[in-house]
Parts: C-alpha cells; sequence; structure tokens
C-alpha cells in the first residue's frame, strides 16, 4: 500500500480542494417574463412557478 513520505500541509490540501466547489450555474428564462431564473426557483422578478404565480407581487417598491 502506498503511503505518503510527508505530511500535506493544510495549506496545500485547501488550494487543491478549492477547485472542487467551482461549479456553473446553470440559469433557464422564466416563461412567464423572460428574466433569468435558477432551475426549480420561483422567479425572483414576477413570482411565478410551474406556471402559476405563486409570491403575490408587490405594487410599490419598498
Amino acid at each position: 500500500m502506498a503511503v505518503p513520505k510527508k505530511k500535506t500541509s493544510k495549506s496545500r490540501r485547501n488550494m487543491r480542494r478549492s477547485h472542487d466547489a467551482l461549479k456553473a450555474v446553470g440559469h433557464v428564462e422564466c416563461p412567464n417574463c423572460g428574466e433569468p431564473k435558477l432551475p426549480h426557483h420561483v422567479c425572483g422578478s414576477c413570482g411565478h412557478y410551474d406556471g402559476r404565480e405563486v409570491v403575490a407581487e408587490s405594487g410599490a417598491a419598498a
């Protein structure tokens, strides 16, 4: 069985692992308003999900 001769430092280990967290976030177009949104999430601009309004739009910006 292969055994490392030297301990891998925390810095070297973390630098190697840092690339594991980088993932491309895919955005889809909202079918209701056309704004980009995350898949399987409520649209932030119009409040629609799966063809129906889930979050009521506020008339005035607070």
